[in-house]
């Protein structure tokens, strides 16, 4: 209940016990007032109608007796003149048993009021010569009674109703700035740290309003601290120290995004022969200078590339790396050329005349990125046959065959519903110690009976178009799951890009979420961090809807390649942190201040932050200590259950 609320039903309860008792104290005086009026004129009454009957009441037959006693009775309120004989003999009798059907017969017995009577006696000469009694009506009294106290209701009536109207009028200027205060309160918790300028009059009002501009302040500050520390430990973690460029680990998510992607590429892998012989010629300082020369000309022979377009890699000591999206054969040959002129420069400067070689292979939707890399590296190998600073650029598989053949298995397995889903890598929470989650999984065999790649499999589903009536199919088989086999813990369920732009999917996704309500909270829709990043405005539609249906979101794979300030717009309920940030972060301060940064942003936004797949139990304990949620272990590589006393944390 609202305080303007309050206020008014306790300032009403208020209101109605003075009203009541003023209005009970002043009906009673009335009626009392009115008791004593009755006596005094009825005992008036009496007196003066004696004396102006005294000379006539030696003769009993006198007419003027009567005519004098209706001329009274005509104009007073009286039920009964009486006049009697020294025998008590009625000589005049006037009656008037009038009832004023006005009043109410409950009004009358709550205030009862006695009917009076008075008498006087006439004197003729110096003897009694009769007595006149005076009974006075007591329903002209009832009624005054009534009219004035109907008159006293609808004015404190009357009174009350503008009072509460000026009452709410009041309250709404008054406890405005508690709504300020209310709704800066919701903003805050929602990641908007907003201040309230205009500050209410009321000291009270006003201290609580300035605390919470202070807390406002503070927290905003707080975020913006943990954003830039996020993002310098982002950078750190993903840039090589002495290059300044992507390590291998932006490499790998970058192909695993690529494979989601309907574009062509290349790979270009480039080794610096010559390091090792300068590396004993040389300090490391002039080693490190090296690197930063040849990172510098390779970034400089693609710098007419847009940047989304063309990322360079330093994997480690001699071996770069170059992805370039969106480009065909012979502008490959194009760049591979530019790199080779670039190597060539970069040799003369250090009076080398052949210093690296490039191995160029085209990017296999339908194949693994160390596979990629090992073809890169076999054209590298022949790269060093064709001469010096040369590169070899392998020749496009003919694919055409295989994609055909995937076609078929796709199309065949999601019509036929030829696919398993399996639950896999449970998340331990940290606070319970039970299953906090478990993500869907699914498992598709060949003709053969051998198992695919899902990678590939969901890659050629997407590509065309198959990948929304495989999610439905998936989501469909989890819901089955959970009911029939009384699930407790949630399921994490993959979406598309695709699936969930479509609208037909939102509508069937709406329908089955309202069937089934008692378990639409343990459904967990994965969304790719990478993929939020590039169409947040539709993920962020896309996760308001999910929240309307009581079912929740987890951003996987969370890396500092998205801002905090796009994940607090989104506001999911789960993040979990890319599998590289979690493993060997028990001697890798930078990760473990990577992740204590996480947990804090998660607690201000009120998200979950879990961690996946750790392979040793010292990074595993190491999380756990840090305070996060919960986390997945990696069951092909968690061997060594035992603690060493080698981890930093």
């Amino acid at each position: 209940m609202t305080l303007s609320k309050q206020l008014i039903i306790l300032i009403s309860v208020l209101f109605l016990m003075i009203f009541s008792v003023n209005f009970v104290i002043s009906v009673n005086n009335m009626r009392s007032y009115l008791q004593i009026e009755s006596e005094v004129h009825a005992q008036d009454t009496a007196t003066s109608l004696g004396l102006s009957l005294s000379p006539y009441i030696g003769n009993e037959t006198d007419p003027v007796m009567k005519t004098m006693m209706n001329t009274i009775f005509d104009m007073g309120y009286y039920k009964e003149l009486k006049l009697v004989n020294v025998e008590g003999q009625p000589l005049v009798t006037l009656t008037n048993n009038t009832v004023f059907e006005d009043v109410p017969g409950w009004f009358i017995a709550m205030l009862p009021i006695e009917t009076v009577m008075a008498k006087s006696e006439i004197n003729t000469g110096w003897s009694i010569g009769g007595t006149i009694e005076v009974t006075i009506n007591p329903g002209y009294a009832y009624l005054k009674l009534y009219q004035q106290a109907k008159s006293a209701f609808y004015y404190s009536l009357a009174a009350f109703i503008v009072s509460i109207i000026l009452l709410v009028t009041v309250l709404r200027f008054i406890l405005l700035p508690l709504k300020k205060i209310n709704q800066l309160a919701l903003a805050v918790s929602d990641g908007k740290y907003e201040t309230i300028d205009q500050l209410p009059w009321t000291t009270e009002v006003r201290n609580v309003a300035s605390s919470m501009n202070v807390m406002s302040k503070k927290i905003g500050e707080m975020m913006a601290n943990l954003n830039a520390k996020l993002e310098l430990l982002g950078k750190k973690l993903h840039l090589d120290d002495v290059t300044g460029l992507n390590k291998k680990t932006s490499f790998n998510t970058d192909m695993e995004q690529l494979l989601t992607e309907q574009t062509e590429a290349f790979i270009y892998l480039i080794k610096l022969d010559s390091l090792a012989t300068m590396a004993k010629e040389k300090g490391s300082d002039a080693i490190d200078e090296f690197l930063r020369d040849c990172a510098n000309s390779l970034k400089h022979a693609v710098a007419n590339l847009p940047e989304e377009q063309a990322s360079v890699y330093h994997f480690f000591g001699a071996e770069f790396a170059l992805l370039v999206k969106g480009i065909n054969l012979q502008q490959a040959e194009q760049i591979a050329k530019l790199l080779s002129l670039a190597l060539t420069e970069l040799g003369s400067k250090y009076q080398q005349s052949d210093i690296a070689h490039i191995g160029v292979t085209p990017f296999n939707p339908l194949g693994t990125t160390a596979g990629m890399l090992a073809a890169a590296n076999e054209a590298f190998e022949k790269a060093k046959l064709i001469g010096a600073n040369n590169y070899y650029i392998r020749a496009m598989d003919d694919q055409a065959k295989d994609v055909a053949e995937w076609k078929s298995l796709v199309f065949d397995v999601v019509d036929n519903d030829m696919y398993k889903v399996l639950f896999i890598d449970p998340i331990e929470s940290f606070q319970t110690g039970q299953i906090l989650m478990r993500e869907a999984f699914i498992e598709v065999h060949d003709s053969d009976g051998l198992a695919v790649s899902i990678g590939t499999f969901v890659s050629i589903a997407e590509k065309f178009e198959k990948i929304i009536a495989l999610d439905k199919g998936v989501i469909s088989k989890v819901i089955n799951y959970i009911e029939e086999q009384h699930i407790k813990h949630a399921i994490a369920v993959n979406v598309s890009t695709r699936t969930v732009k479509n609208s037909d999917f939102r509508s069937w996704l709406a329908m089955q979420l309202v069937q089934h309500q008692a378990i639409a909270a343990q459904l967990v829709f994965s969304l790719s961090a990478y993929a939020v990043a590039k169409d947040v405005h539709v993920y962020k539609e896309f996760i308001k809807f999910v929240h309307v249906h009581n079912a929740k979101v987890i951003l996987k794979r969370f890396d500092a390649s998205m801002s905090l300030e796009t994940a607090r717009a989104l506001r999911p309920d789960y993040i979990r942190l890319a599998r590289e940030l979690g493993n060997d972060v028990c001697r890798d301060p930078g990760k473990q201040d990577f992740i204590e940064a996480m947990k804090e942003i998660g607690q201000l936004l009120d998200i979950n932050v879990l961690a996946e797949n750790i392979a040793s139990e010292d990074d595993f304990v190491a999380i756990k200590l840090m305070g996060i949620s919960g986390a997945s272990r990696d069951g092909r590589q968690y061997q060594n259950k035992t603690v060493s006393n080698n981890c930093t944390v």
